[in-house]
């Protein structure tokens, strides 16, 4: 059984232990260790070398097991100590400036290591980094290789120097809280608008019979939705439909025209056969809508299976970019351009379409105008260098010539800074 004195000062041993954990919790909830050089700090030091006239001065963090400084004056390349036994070390454990006038003579620090090393340290003075909420996470001190005395104002210097320390720390923590609030609220609203941009695309194209169709979107910016988009579906009959468009803006407006425009197209397609009425009845639902400032524009088109093998396309376009058609037999790329005015732009808005076989060997490609306005190493890619790019594989397949692409876009540095929608469509091979 432990005696009375025993009890107490093991009681004091784990008051002290857990005095210190709250301490170490709070060096490190300042997450300065190991920290580069910091001119704040820096001019903290040089003043308080000037104004106490000392050779030394330093700002130092006191760590489980060593002395840590964040900035020093007169004592180049010495970046830590031992924290046993050391000044830094004493001067935390009151809350008032710890001084050594001699310190040969000092009880203290006659066997420091400090004193009778190569620093030779016989005067220290050191005024407690205390924060807000008690907590000494080190010192600002002086040192001098000769005696010396030290009187009031000088103390109170160090004081104040102490406090600009704990000012800057609280700056620098809040600078990082402000920080990671900033990225944790930018990682939600990237999975927002990643799972609305999402939304607004097809979760994947459907099996056409004979047909091989691919598609990609290059988001220029994760954190903002913008109105890109794309889709194929069936009309019944053997008949489909597919388009691609470009709705201007970005952000939410951006996504409700897309998102009305996209069903829109594909309740229109249900009861008419004309690409052009159907652009015409997307006009009239954009200009009715008085929340839809934006317009677009489309290529719509539907898809007839031929008997001798191959689609009938009839193409109509809402001023989008010409399709590309490659022909791998020639290596030609053909412009194919129905015309047409934006869409949701003017009441009187006229749409052209255009009849067009894709056969075997041959691949329509639908983009829209970030691919062409990127401008890779500073210089403008263009409809030419598309063609360029495409003429370059002709006999590629839909999900070649979306893959060739893909990785064009990939090496374009910068990327493009708008965003990018891909549909290519090619007929199936015949051969086994």
């Amino acid at each position: 059984m432990l005696s009375d004195n025993a009890a107490v000062s093991d009681a004091a041993a784990r008051a002290a232990g857990t005095t210190e954990a709250a301490r170490l919790a709070a060096v490190a909830r300042y997450d300065i260790l190991d920290t580069p050089s910091d001119g704040a700090f820096d001019r903290v030091v040089a003043l308080a070398a000037k104004l106490l006239r000392a050779p030394v001065a330093t700002v130092s963090i006191v760590d489980a097991d060593r002395i840590w400084f964040k900035a020093t004056h007169g004592m180049d390349g010495v970046a830590e100590i031992e924290r046993a036994p050391g000044l830094c070390a004493s001067a935390i454990q009151q809350d008032e400036p710890y001084v050594v006038t001699d310190a040969l003579t000092d009880p203290r620090t006659a066997e420091n290591p400090l004193v009778h090393g190569e620093m030779g340290v016989r005067f220290y003075a050191a005024a407690p980094i205390t924060t807000s909420d008690g907590y000494r996470l080190g010192t600002v001190d002086v040192l001098d290789t000769r005696p010396r005395q030290i009187g009031q104002d000088d103390l109170d210097t160090l004081r104040e120097l102490a406090g600009v320390v704990v000012d800057a720390l609280e700056l620098r923590r809040s600078a990082q809280l402000t920080l990671r609030k900033e990225r944790r609220a930018r990682s939600q609203m990237e999975r927002i608008t990643s799972a609305l941009q999402r939304s607004l695309l097809p979760p994947s194209l459907p099996p056409v019979p004979g047909l091989e169709v691919a598609c990609h979107y290059h988001a220029a910016s994760p954190a903002e939705v913008t109105g890109d988009f794309y889709d194929v579906f069936a009309l019944g009959g053997g008949r489909w439909a597919f388009f691609l468009g470009d709705v201007t803006g970005h952000g939410a407006p951006a996504a409700a025209v897309t998102s009305l425009t996209r069903y829109t197209l594909r309740a229109a397609a249900l009861h008419s056969q004309d690409p052009a009425a159907v652009l015409a009845e997307l006009n009239a639902a954009l200009l009715l809508d008085p929340n839809v400032p934006q317009h677009c524009t489309v290529l719509f088109g539907l898809l007839r299976p031929e008997s001798t093998g191959g689609f009938e396309i009839t193409l109509a376009g809402g001023g989008h970019p010409p399709a590309l058609r490659t022909h791998s037999a020639s290596g030609v790329v053909e412009e194919v351009f129905p015309g047409g005015m934006l869409v949701g732009a003017l009441p009187d808005a006229e749409f052209e379409s255009c009849r067009l076989h894709l056969r075997e060997g041959q691949t329509l490609l639908l983009y829209t105008d970030g691919l062409t306005e990127a401008r890779p190493g500073g210089e403008f890619f263009g409809e030419e260098g598309l063609k360029a790019f495409l003429a370059s594989n002709p006999g590629a397949s839909a999900s070649e010539q979306i893959s060739e692409l893909t990785g064009l876009l990939a090496g374009f540095d910068p990327g493009p800074t708008d965003d990018v929608a891909l549909l290519a469509l090619s007929v199936k091979s015949t051969a086994s």
